[in-house]
């Protein structure tokens, strides 16, 4: 998956949205807030499906890259990290590519993962574009996702785990250090 250029400037960008978001828009701590959050959330992704449209996708590919971004968004970084998505941090995708998505699905395809690494890259190419993330993020993320063979790598060696391998397997690409920053 190549790198895509990133717009200079921010005059480059344009808004998509009449509806305008806050960082702080997606921080939670309560129960109360967290159902906040996921109804923001549905609302960015909402808005991220008709973004995609946009970008000359079938509405086919943009359902589906959508339900991918929802995957990534609310299942891995509010449920399982509880973090804010627009808050992006190093090591995130890597972890959900390298193991989140691989243990937590009962049959880990390669052609899903990478579906998932391509909608979170449109997904903070949208947020960037709407000037929620910065530049070096939006960076992150892309090379993050671009690490295919790796990820590949990893779903092979975890499918072929046999014994006692599977904490040797973990420690290469943890999610348990993300949840405790997070």
């Amino acid at each position: 998956m190549p790198l895509t250029p990133v717009p200079d400037h921010p005059t480059d960008r344009h808004p998509m949205s009449e509806i305008v978001f806050d960082h702080e828009d997606f921080d939670f701590e309560t129960l109360d807030e967290e159902l906040d959050v996921d109804r923001q959330c549905r609302s960015l992704l909402q808005q991220f499906f008709v973004w995609l449209q946009q970008q000359d996708l079938t509405l086919e590919q943009a359902s589906e890259l959508a339900y991918s971004a929802d995957y990534y968004l609310r299942d891995y970084l509010l449920d399982f990290l509880r973090c804010n998505p627009l808050r992006p941090q190093s090591g995130l995708v890597r972890a959900f590519a390298g193991n989140w998505y691989i243990t937590r699905t009962m049959e880990p395809e390669y052609g899903v993962l990478c579906r998932h690494l391509t909608a979170i890259t449109h997904l903070y190419r949208y947020l960037y574009e709407l000037g929620l993330i910065n530049c070096e993020a939006l960076q992150q993320i892309e090379q993050e996702a671009a690490a295919q063979d790796y990820y590949r790598q990893r779903m092979e060696s975890f499918l072929a785990l046999a014994g006692d391998g599977f904490a040797e397997w973990d420690q290469e690409c943890t999610c348990s250090e993300l949840r405790r920053m997070a």
